[in-house]
C-alpha cells in the first residue's frame, strides 16, 4: 500500500540501531544545540540575526515573529491552494482560455530542420500571399533589438545567417486561424522559400570542451593544497559519469496572448516565470520604453524553470506582429514543437579524483564538471556555478579544486530546471561515496556519515565549503540522517537485503540513504530582492500583489497566508490577483526556491508599515495607548485586562479612510549577508541551507534490467512550515520528478542533431504506476530556520528534487551485489533498463568465477 504522509513531532535525535562500527560519527558538538549553549550558526549570521530581530517593534520588514497572531488559514496552517477549487472544476483560466477579439490572429513558426548551417535565402513575400495569411515576419522585420539573450548576447529572435540548432526559429506566420497559420508554414517549405547550407553539427560536450568551444569562460573554486592532499592520501579514488538532461514537460506549453494598446504599447498575457525580463525584451525588440509594455501572469500550468527565460521569445514575436498589424495575437506551441525549440536541463559529464584516508574520509582532490549548454549562454554561467557549489552536497571535500566548463553544442540552449545545476553537481559526489565505500569495504551509509560536514576546532574543523562558506545548522544535518536511519530501520533492512541477494541469482535488491544540503538564494546577488503592493478597501477586504508568479507551487497561497497572519484576518479576507509589471515593477524571476522567502518578506514589510500607520491613527483617534497595540482575530486590541479595548478591523479601516489615512502600502525586501567573488571563487552565495534525506529500496531483474522502487522514506527540513499541506506536496512531487530524471526520462537526438524524443510516446515521465507502494514523507518539526526568513520557514521548491538521487544509488547498490559488494558499477543516467542491464553484464564479466588448473586432463 501507499502510506500516508505524516509530520514529525519529535525533534530529539532518535537512537540508531546500527552495528557498533556504523554508529553516528558526528562529534558531540555536532548534535542539536541544547538551550543556552552556543548556537549552530556563524558569528556573522548570529550578529546579523540579532540586529535584524531588534531593529523594529512592528514597523519594519523583520519584526519579531511573536507579533503576528495566527488566524484561520494564515501562515503556518495547512490551507488549501488558493485556486484549488478552480483547478478541479476547470474554472482556472490559462493563456489559451483567455478570451480574445474576433479578429485575433494566430501564429505558427517556421523552424530550422538542420542543427547547423547557413540560411542563404528566405523569401517571406511568397508566404504573405498565401490564403488566410495576414503577415509573415523574420529577422529583417524587427525594428529594435534582434538579440534577446537574457543575460549575455547570443540568442537571435530569428535566424539571420547562422543556424545553431534544429528547431531554431527562421520566421513566423500570422493568419486568421491557427490551422491556416500552420498550413502556411507547411506550404512555405513545400514551395522552397528557404535555402540552407547544412554543415556538420557538434553534439558532444566533452569534445567541445577539449577543443575550447565554450559559451562562457571556465570557472574554478579551490580550497587548500588539493595536490598535496591527493599525494598524501591512503587511497585515491577516481571515476566519471554522464548525467542526462531532462525535459520540463509542463502541462501547459509555451503560450502568450498579446494585445496592442492605443498608446503604441502592448499588454502581454504569458505563461512566464519572469515578467519583468519579458517586459524588457519585448520593449527592446519593439524599440519602445519599458513602461509601454505591461506583462501579466495569473498562473502557469507548470514551469520548473522552463519558463524563466525561454517564455520571452514567443512574447517578443507575438508583440512584433501585434504592433505591425494592430491586432491581438495568440501564439501557442504544440507539444512536439515546444520540445524542439526549448532547452532542457543541462546534461553533464563529471569526473572526480579524490584522496581518502584509511577510514574513507575525503582529504582532498579535484572535481571536473562539463555542462552541455547548447548553442548559447542563456543561464549557463549561473547553472554551472550552482553545480560547482553543490558538488560537495552534504560532505566536506577537504582541500579541493572544482572546475566547471560550459561547453557549446548545436542543440537548443539548455536552461533553468528545478535545482538549477545543483542536482548534476551532487551526482558526482554521491557516485564517489559509493565508490569509496566499495574500496574501503564499508556500507555506503557509514562512509556518507563519516564525510558529512561537522564542526570542530582547527585541523578537525570540517564545516567550511570549498568556496569558503561556513555550513550552519550542521547538527541538524546529522540529526536528519540519524533520525531517518533509525525510523526507516535501515540496518535491519540492510541485513535482510544482503541475505536475500545471497540466495537470489536473478532478482537483486538495493538500499541507499542519501542526504541533501541545498543552498538558498540566487547566486546573482542583485536578484535577491522583491516588492509587494498591499491595498485595503473600505469594507475591510484586502488585496495583495507581489512580484512572484504562480506555477502550481502554492506561492500565491503562502503570500495570502502571510498577509492574513500579519493583519490577524481570516484567509478568505485576503485576495491575490495576477502578477503585473505595472503593479509591482522590476521583479526577479520566480526561481531558485526563493519565491516565498523574497515575496513573503516584501508582503510582510508592507503589512508592518501599514500597521504602524493604522496604530498611530488609532492611538490619536480613539485615545488609546500606543504601547502594546496589536491586531488579534479581526480586531485592533489596545491595553490589557479590564482596560483592554477592541475595535473591529472593518470599523478601524472605515475610520482611517474618513480620517484620510492611506490604506495602501508598498513593501520591499533584499536578502542580507550574501556575497561571492568570482575572481577568487570564495564567498557566501547562500543565505542558508535546506536539508533532507531519503532512503530508497529497489528490486532489479538482472537478466532484463527492469526494476521497481519498493519503498521510499523521506525526512525533510522546511524550518517552520508556512503551509504543511503544500510543502508535503512539494516534497512528494520533487522526489518523483528527481526519480524520473535519473531513471526513465531519456532525451534522444539522431546523428543529425534532431530531437526524436519529442512527445509523451517517446519521452517517458513518471506516472501513477511508478509511485513507490510504500511512500513515507515527514516534514521535520521543531527546527526553525536559524536565519531570519519569513516566520523561520525554509524554501521547499527545489531541495526535495535531489532526494531522488537515493533511487539511483539504490540501483547501484543492488548491482554491486553481483560483485559481492566489492565494486560499484558505473551507471550513467537516466538509468534505463538497458543501462542497468549493461551495467549488470559488465559486472558479471569482471567478477565471474575464474577456472582453476590448466584445463588439461590428469
Amino acid at each position: 500500500m501507499r502510506t500516508l504522509t505524516r509530520l514529525s513531532n519529535t525533534p530529539d535525535p532518535a537512537q540508531s540501531n546500527a552495528p557498533d562500527d556504523t554508529q553516528p560519527t558526528a562529534p558531540d558538538d555536532a548534535r542539536d544545540t541544547p538551550p543556552g549553549s552556543k548556537p549552530d550558526v556563524s558569528a556573522e549570521s548570529a550578529r546579523a540575526r540579532q540586529a535584524q530581530q531588534g531593529r523594529i517593534k512592528g514597523d519594519g520588514p523583520l519584526a519579531r515573529d511573536s507579533e503576528a497572531t495566527a488566524t484561520r488559514g494564515s501562515a503556518g496552517s495547512a490551507s488549501a491552494h488558493e485556486s484549488a477549487v478552480k483547478h478541479v472544476t476547470g474554472r482556472a483560466a490559462y493563456i489559451d482560455d483567455l478570451k480574445a477579439p474576433a479578429d485575433c490572429l494566430h501564429l505558427a513558426l517556421g523552424l530550422s530542420p538542420v542543427a547547423h548551417g547557413r540560411l542563404t535565402r528566405l523569401d517571406l513575400d511568397k508566404v504573405r500571399a498565401m490564403p488566410g495569411v495576414i503577415d509573415a515576419v523574420g529577422f529583417h522585420d524587427v525594428p529594435g533589438h534582434t538579440d534577446i539573450g537574457p543575460v549575455f548576447p547570443g540568442d537571435p529572435i530569428f535566424v539571420n545567417d547562422t543556424i545553431s540548432y534544429a528547431g531554431q526559429v527562421l520566421f513566423a506566420v500570422a493568419a486568421e486561424t491557427h490551422r491556416a497559420a500552420r498550413e502556411a508554414v507547411s506550404a512555405a517549405w513545400a514551395e522552397g522559400i528557404a535555402e540552407i547550407d547544412e554543415q556538420p553539427a557538434s553534439l558532444d560536450p566533452v569534445a567541445a570542451a577539449e577543443h575550447g568551444e565554450f559559451v562562457r569562460p571556465t570557472h574554478v573554486q579551490q580550497s587548500g593544497d588539493w595536490e598535496r592532499s591527493l599525494a598524501a592520501a591512503a587511497h585515491v579514488i577516481e571515476g566519471e559519469q554522464f548525467v542526462g538532461g531532462q525535459e520540463h514537460f509542463y502541462l501547459e506549453g509555451q503560450a502568450c496572448l498579446v494585445q496592442p494598446t492605443e498608446d503604441e504599447g502592448v499588454i502581454v498575457h504569458t505563461s512566464n516565470q519572469h515578467p519583468s525580463e519579458t517586459q524588457k525584451l519585448v520593449a527592446e525588440v519593439l524599440g519602445i520604453p519599458f513602461h509601454a509594455v505591461t506583462v501579466e501572469v495569473r498562473r502557469m500550468g507548470g514551469g520548473f524553470g522552463g519558463k524563466e527565460t525561454q517564455a520571452s521569445p514567443w512574447a517578443c514575436i507575438a508583440a512584433l506582429v501585434a504592433r505591425r498589424t494592430g491586432r491581438t495575437v495568440r501564439l501557442r506551441l504544440p507539444r512536439a514543437e515546444d520540445m524542439h525549440v526549448t532547452g532542457k536541463r543541462h546534461p553533464f559529464h563529471n569526473r572526480y579524483r579524490l584522496g581518502v584516508d584509511v577510514a574513507g574520509v575525503i582529504q582532498g582532490g579535484e572535481l571536473t564538471l562539463i555542462g552541455d549548454c547548447g548553442y548559447s549562454p542563456d543561464l549557463s554561467d549561473a547553472i554551472v556555478d550552482r553545480a560547482m557549489f553543490h558538488s560537495d552536497n552534504a560532505y566536506s571535500l577537504g582541500e579541493a579544486r572544482v572546475t566547471g566548463h560550459r561547453a557549446r553544442t548545436h542543440t537548443a540552449s539548455n536552461t533553468a530546471f528545478r535545482g538549477f545545476g545543483g542536482p548534476q553537481g551532487m551526482m558526482v559526489i554521491e557516485a564517489a561515496m559509493d565508490d569509496i565505500a566499495r574500496r574501503i569495504g564499508e556500507d555506503p551509509l557509514t562512509i556518507r556519515k563519516r564525510n558529512l560536514y561537522r564542526t570542530g576546532q582547527d585541523d578537525t574543523r570540517r564545516d567550511i565549503t570549498h568556496y569558503g562558506q561556513t555550513v550552519e545548522q550542521v547538527a541538524l544535518l546529522h540529526h536528519i540522517v540519524e533520525r531517518l536511519e533509525a525510523d526507516s530501520d535501515y540496518w535491519a533492512r540492510r541485513k535482510a537485503i544482503v541475505a536475500f541477494n545471497a540466495q537470489s541469482p536473478v532478482i537483486r535488491r538495493g538500499l541507499a540513504l542519501t542526504p541533501v544540503k541545498f543552498g538558498i538564494s540566487f547566486t546573482a546577488k542583485h536578484l535577491n530582492q522583491a516588492g509587494a503592493l498591499l491595498q485595503v478597501y473600505t469594507d475591510g477586504s484586502v488585496m495583495i500583489n507581489h512580484g512572484g508568479t504562480e506555477m502550481g507551487q502554492g506561492l500565491h497561497t503562502k503570500i495570502c497566508q502571510v498577509v492574513a497572519r500579519e493583519l490577524a484576518l481570516d484567509l478568505d479576507t485576503v485576495r491575490i490577483t495576477a502578477t503585473r509589471t505595472d503593479k509591482v515593477p522590476n521583479t526577479s524571476p520566480t526561481a531558485a526556491s526563493s519565491g516565498a522567502d523574497l515575496n513573503g518578506m516584501a508582503a510582510r514589510d508592507a503589512c508592518l508599515s501599514l500597521k504602524t500607520r493604522l496604530f498611530d491613527f488609532a492611538s490619536e483617534h480613539y485615545a488609546l495607548d500606543r504601547e502594546g497595540m496589536r491586531l488579534e482575530a479581526g480586531n485592533l486590541v489596545a491595553g490589557q485586562g479590564e482596560s483592554e479595548r477592541r475595535i473591529p478591523w472593518g470599523e478601524l479601516v472605515q475610520a482611517a479612510y474618513l480620517g484620510r489615512v492611506s490604506l495602501s502600502e508598498k513593501g520591499f525586501y533584499a536578502t542580507p549577508l550574501i556575497h561571492y567573488d568570482r575572481t577568487t571563487g570564495q564567498g557566501r552565495p547562500f543565505y542558508y541551507f535546506a536539508y533532507g534525506a531519503a532512503v530508497s529500496e529497489v528490486s532489479v531483474d538482472t537478466l532484463t534490467g527492469e526494476y521497481q522502487v519498493d519503498r521510499v522514506d523521506i525526512l525533510h527540513d522546511v524550518g517552520d512550515s508556512l503551509n504543511p499541506a503544500i510543502d508535503i506536496g512539494q516534497v512528494e512531487g520533487g522526489f518523483i520528478q528527481g526519480m524520473g530524471w535519473l531513471t526513465g526520462e531519456e532525451l534522444k537526438w539522431n546523428d543529425a542533431g534532431r530531437l526524436i524524443s519529442d512527445g509523451p510516446a517517446t519521452y517517458k515521465i513518471p506516472t501513477y504506476g511508478d509511485l513507490p507502494p510504500v511512500f513515507n514523507v515527514e516534514l521535520l518539526q521543531g527546527h526553525p530556520n536559524s536565519m531570519a526568513s519569513i516566520y523561520r520557514s525554509k524554501a521547499v521548491g527545489e531541495p526535495p528534487f535531489m532526494l531522488g538521487i537515493s533511487v539511483w544509488t539504490a540501483l547501484r547498490d543492488a548491482l554491486s551485489s553481483l560483485a559481492d559488494y566489492r565494486e560499484a558499477p558505473r551507471l550513467d543516467t537516466p538509468a534505463t533498463p538497458e543501462r542497468v542491464l549493461m551495467a549488470a553484464e559488465a559486472l558479471r564479466s569482471r567478477h565471474a568465477p575464474q577456472p582453476t588448473g590448466t584445463g588439461k586432463p590428469e
